[in-house]
């Protein structure tokens, strides 16, 4: 049919579209895949809808190089490569060129693929219906590799749904899906985009916030692989049901996610409702660089980009955060603490030495509770000096007979219950507002 105008308000209009042509799909055994970027808002409606976790397939178009919106092929995940190339003979693309063109797209096509996953792994298909959704499909290279790629992953049935299409799309892509569905198939098509009142380009950020909002559920303890700086570090999420807040721990030198000290602590909390992230702040090949183990804007850095990501999962949405820093890790608590935008709702060092967060200090504005060991003058010494500098609400609280490790019989589970009641305290009243991160 002729067609003036546009069809769609945006991606999410798209999405709740497109849902109603999936309902005969609902009580499947589904997972619903999304192209990145612009295919992730269309497709969280459509998994909403049809009550489907979902996931993401990561594709990057070949441009052509003289117009690179138009594409020549597509690469994706797991090595797959699809060339066009009737378009290829039409641009005069050269091998050397499409070659140059494939590896920009595959360095981008990796940092997004680790961005968007987080240490996640993708979701199982064996056995399943998978639908695989854009925004639309022009020239179909990147659905065709999609679509390759989840039946390599042993997707029983393949369904390729999208908003708008040409109208010979069905001749174009039918060899590689066992169902099209597709809301609109105007002629004239030279776009995606001019059937959509708003087409904006969809941003990580947006992604990240689709992404999850189909996130694992509260009432878990498990390992995660958690990513900051372009680095893969080991972690150990806790969330009790009805978590209250959340508390991210940061260890000190020559300790892990695994230190007895820092689990008790967190055991403590999870007891009290609060969910607790520890992770490793330094990979094990960077662990034995000294310089790295003392590098505060490095630690703070990584603890900063970490919880960054915590506030897209979706069950942390809403919730505080806090941060518990022991020993050296309470230098990197203090200075993510004092970042611009920082909005952790109260901080605990324990055996800590803030001292070494310098001019940081006067910038926290979270509560902070200052734990030392009574046996430890030292560093209480250093505690009170720090003190003076914080701007903050600040308590300073002794452990009678502990020493720095807080070693001593009861001792660390007095430390504990004074960082619980801590949390407890500003962790708590309104929720703070869901993530706004451009």
């Amino acid at each position: 049919m002729h067609f003036t105008g546009t069809y769609f308000t945006d991606r999410t209009d798209a999405g709740r579209q497109l849902a109603t042509r999936l309902g005969h799909l609902r009580g499947e055994p589904l997972v619903v895949v999304a192209l990145p970027r612009g295919g992730v808002p269309v497709a969280a409606e459509v998994a909403e809808a049809l009550h489907a976790p979902l996931d993401i397939c990561v594709i990057r178009k070949l441009g052509v190089p003289a117009q690179p919106e138009l594409g020549m092929g597509a690469i994706g995940e797991d090595g797959a490569r699809v060339i066009n190339d009737q378009v290829v003979r039409m641009a005069g693309a050269s091998p050397a060129q499409i070659a140059q063109v494939e590896r920009t797209e595959r360095a981008e096509l990796e940092r997004r693929a680790e961005r968007y996953r987080g240490g996640r792994s993708p979701a199982d298909l064996r056995g399943r219906t998978v639908v695989v959704v854009d925004d639309g499909v022009a020239t179909g290279s990147t659905a065709r590799a999609a679509c390759e790629i989840v039946r390599a992953r042993g997707a029983a049935l393949v369904v390729l749904a999208v908003p708008v299409a040409p109208k010979d799309w069905t001749v174009r892509l039918g060899d590689v899906a066992d169902q099209l569905v597709c809301v609109a198939t105007p002629s004239p098509f030279f776009a995606i985009g001019e059937f959509y009142e708003d087409f904006t380009q969809t941003e990580d950020a947006e992604v990240l916030r689709c992404l999850n909002r189909f996130a694992g559920p509260p009432g878990t303890d498990r390992e995660v692989t958690v990513l900051a700086d372009g680095s893969r570090l080991g972690g150990r999420l806790t969330v009790p049901d009805g978590a209250t807040g959340v508390v991210v721990f940061a260890h000190g030198s020559g300790s892990s996610r695994h230190s007895p000290r820092n689990r008790f602590v967190a055991d403590v909390l999870n007891r009290a409702g609060l969910a607790t992230l520890l992770f490793d702040l330094l990979t094990e090949a960077e662990e034995p660089d000294r310089e790295k183990v003392f590098d505060v804007a490095l630690l703070g850095g990584r603890l900063a980009q970490v919880t960054d990501r915590l506030t897209y999962e979706r069950w942390a949405v809403g919730l505080p955060f806090g941060y518990f820093g022991a020993s050296t890790g309470a230098v990197a608590a203090l200075w993510a603490a004092g970042q611009d935008g920082a909005q952790p709702a109260a901080v605990v060092s324990r055996g800590g030495r803030p001292d070494l967060a310098g001019s940081w200090l006067g910038r926290v504005r979270a509560p902070t509770l200052l734990i030392v060991g009574g046996r430890d003058p030292v560093v209480t010494e250093l505690n009170e000096r720090a003190r003076e500098r914080l701007r903050c609400p600040n308590e300073l609280a002794v452990v009678p007979h502990a020493t720095h490790l807080f070693e001593e019989p009861g001792t660390l589970a007095a430390a504990a219950g004074l960082a619980r009641d801590w949390f407890l305290r500003h962790l708590t009243g309104p929720a703070r507002p869901g993530p706004e991160h451009s």
